[in-house]
C-alpha cells in the first residue's frame, strides 16, 4: 500500500511542506557527474535571426560566458558559425550538491547566409551575456528605368 504524504509526518514529527517535498529524492538516479552533458540546454543554444533592410542580425543568450569563450567565424564563404564552451564547475570531494540545473558543455550552430550577405564586413559584440552578430547586406540596386515615348 502506497503512502500518501500527509501534512504531519508522524515518523519525523514535522509538518509536510509541499514546496520543499522532493518526490524523486530516493530514486536511484546517477550522480550529476555521470549524466551526459550532450543533451544539456546549453548544447542546444537557441539563436534568433532577423533580417532588416540593412543587415542580418543574429542574437544568442550566453549568460556567464566571456567573449573569449565564444567564436564567430565565416567558413566556406557563406556559412556563419557560432561556437563556444562553458566548462563544468570543478567538484570538491567535500561538497554536497543538492541540485545541478545550470548547463555546461560545447555548442556549435551554423547558418547558411543568403547571397546578399557581405561576409567580409561581419561584426560581433557581446554585452550582458547576449552575443549579437551583424552581417550587413549588399544594397539592392534598383534597375534603371528608361521611359519610352510611344509614337502615333
Amino acid at each position: 500500500m502506497a503512502m500518501i504524504p500527509s501534512f504531519f509526518d508522524n515518523r519525523r514529527g514535522t509538518i509536510f511542506d509541499p514546496f520543499t517535498w522532493e518526490p524523486f529524492k530516493d530514486f536511484p538516479f546517477p550522480p550529476s557527474s555521470l549524466v551526459s552533458h550532450e543533451n544539456s540546454a546549453f548544447v542546444n543554444t537557441r539563436i534568433d535571426w532577423k533580417e532588416t533592410p540593412e543587415a542580418h542580425i543574429f542574437k544568442a543568450d550566453l549568460p556567464g560566458l566571456k567573449k573569449e569563450e565564444v567564436k564567430v567565424e565565416v567558413e566556406d564563404e557563406r556559412v556563419l558559425q557560432i561556437s563556444g564552451e562553458r566548462s563544468v564547475e570543478k567538484e570538491d570531494k567535500n561538497d554536497t550538491w543538492h541540485r545541478v540545473e545550470r548547463s555546461s558543455g560545447k555548442f556549435l550552430r551554423r547558418f547558411r547566409l543568403p547571397e546578399n550577405a557581405r561576409v567580409d564586413e561581419v561584426k560581433a559584440s557581446m554585452e550582458n551575456g547576449v552575443l549579437t552578430v551583424t552581417v550587413p547586406k549588399e544594397e539592392v540596386k534598383k534597375p534603371d528605368v528608361k521611359a519610352i515615348e510611344i509614337s502615333g
